[in-house]
């Protein structure tokens, strides 16, 4: 191995290290209106959803090894940002109905769950009946 080779390797070595080291927020504020469904659509929306849509976010190993906390850490805050169960009781009804047909058309349109989440959540790609389940509920 070459001497220009060799110090590659070593400076991506130390970079991978300091990255270790810069902050990422892995918080889980609390609930404070949580979506009030039948147990069936929570169950659903638990399994597929909440990691990125809730406050109830479960922090995999790998949120905890630098880069991808960093774009675990993204994904989870821009979801939260655009759709956030924990706190859906504060949204007003307007609000609500338009967020309830967005799930719907991203579900339908195979946007959500994200393909990307599913190597590492084999259970949360949806079947046809929780589909029906979420139109259901988000046509009403």
């Amino acid at each position: 191995m070459t001497l220009k080779r060799r110090r590659i390797i070593l400076t991506l070595v130390v970079i991978a290290i300091i990255s270790q080291f810069i902050p990422v927020n892995r918080s889980n504020p609390p609930v404070t209106a949580d979506l009030l469904v039948s147990q069936e659509l929570h169950g659903i929306f638990k399994r597929s959803c909440f990691d990125c849509h809730s406050n109830e976010t479960v922090w995999p190993w790998y949120s905890r090894v630098a880069p991808l906390s960093w774009l675990v850490a993204y994904d989870v805050y821009e979801g939260r940002q655009h759709l956030n169960f924990s706190t859906w009781g504060e949204y007003r009804a307007e609000k609500q109905a338009k967020l309830r047909k967005e799930i719907w058309e991203s579900v339908d349109e195979g946007e959500m769950p994200p393909l990307q989440y599913f190597p590492t959540h084999f259970d949360a790609r949806l079947s046809e009946k929780e589909k029906a389940v979420i139109r259901g509920w988000a046509m009403k």
